[in-house]
């Protein structure tokens, strides 16, 4: 049941749908984040340069191996990190960039990747979101996930647009890296049950590094294998309903609408829209849920939670007023491939009518926000 022949299958499939040479599955991607920054050899006192304005994971799985994480800004008009921040947050202690493709939508791994070069600082990509999210790199479409940076860390919690319950990929091109990560997600142990029971010799395992109990189930792995076969349909109606979503929010005043770059093509995991500041991000979804229309506030930011207080806890590089700008003015839509027209068009009405309502109240002080 763990570590099967399904595992395996689904590393197969995973590595040729996004054209990886090597793909290792994992319990979850934070777990996928932790093994390819102790991979990269991420310690005690490095530093990594990523952003705030993420899932908390991201973060966490820095201070897992004893490093701090350096905060810098997000783009101007986006939600992914800024690639011209990061060569000032660059010192001799930076051991790895860890940029996130926030909500599915690629970051500038160009950019990102041309100044990696420059200081040999490895790139790790935390694709939580973009499992089937492309690029145009040297000229034609690739998957994210190839992975362009040194390793890619996939999701497969069910909120993705591929779901195993839970679960988690790593994706590179290093045979070295993946070598570390099969071992490390095992406890170390030099050979799987899976080899040792079917070999017609006596095997003994060997715990020769520490490791962990980082493993995915057969049972999780056949899910995934069918969802991934799902993938190119899933996507296509997702680009469907973003692209009347995008259509039909166009006319709202006071609202801004995601775009794609022309490099980019997002897997629409979710869509994203930001209030102009007047407009009060509770009110709105306040009178959406009235409404029987559930929506998430946009992504948080780590720096202002009780956990990364603390002295040590980061370190931010730069000023991250577009981060938490971002997260007092976003709002995430409803968006899943079970979605009708007649749905989005609801969730438009609605929207079109709460943010003109909202826009004529004063707007509320932010109550759940822990000072940094």
């Amino acid at each position: 049941m763990t570590q099967g022949p399904e595992v395996a299958a689904f590393e197969r499939e995973f590595a040729a749908f996004v054209g990886a040479a090597h793909a290792c599955a994992v319990s979850n991607c934070t777990t996928a984040l932790h093994l390819a920054l102790m991979a990269v050899g991420v310690k005690a006192g490095d530093e990594v340069i990523t952003v705030s304005h993420s899932f908390i994971a991201t973060a966490n799985a820095v201070r897992y191996c004893g490093a701090v994480p350096v905060f810098v800004d997000i783009e101007a008009d986006g939600y992914n990190i800024d690639p011209r921040l990061i060569e000032t947050a660059i010192t001799p202690r930076t051991k790895a960039i860890l940029c996130v493709h926030q909500l599915g939508m690629p970051c500038d791994l160009r950019s990102i990747v041309d100044i990696a070069k420059k200081y040999s600082i490895p790139v790790i990509e935390d694709a939580a979101c973009a499992t089937g999210s492309e690029i145009l790199w040297e000229g034609g479409w690739e998957k994210i996930g190839r992975p362009h940076g040194d390793i890619a860390c996939f999701s497969f919690h069910p909120r993705k647009v591929v779901t195993t319950g839970d679960g988690g990929m790593l994706t590179t091109a290093n045979p070295e890296y993946d070598r570390k990560f099969r071992l490390w997600r095992q406890h170390g142990m030099s050979v799987t049950d899976a080899v040792r029971h079917g070999s017609k010799q006596v095997i003994f395992e060997d715990y020769d590094e520490l490791g962990y109990n980082y493993r995915m189930t057969d049972l999780q792995a056949a899910v995934g294998r069918v969802q991934l076969r799902r993938l190119p349909e899933l996507i296509a109606q997702r680009r469907q309903l973003a692209s009347q979503y995008c259509e039909g929010l166009s006319t709202i005043q006071g609202l801004s609408i995601p775009t794609e770059p022309h490099w980019a093509r997002s897997n629409w995991q979710s869509f994203c829209v930001r209030l102009s500041d007047e407009i009060d991000q509770r009110a709105v979804m306040q009178a959406l849920l009235d409404q029987g229309i559930s929506t998430r506030r946009g992504v948080m930011n780590i720096h202002l939670e009780g956990a990364y207080s603390g002295q040590n806890s980061h370190r931010a590089a730069t000023s991250l007023t577009r981060s938490v700008s971002a997260q007092q003015q976003t709002i995430i839509l409803p968006l899943y491939a079970q979605m009708t027209e007649v749905d989005i068009e609801r969730v438009i009405e609605a929207l079109r009518q709460a943010v003109a309502d909202a826009g004529r109240v004063v707007r509320q002080p932010e109550q759940d926000v822990v000072p940094a």
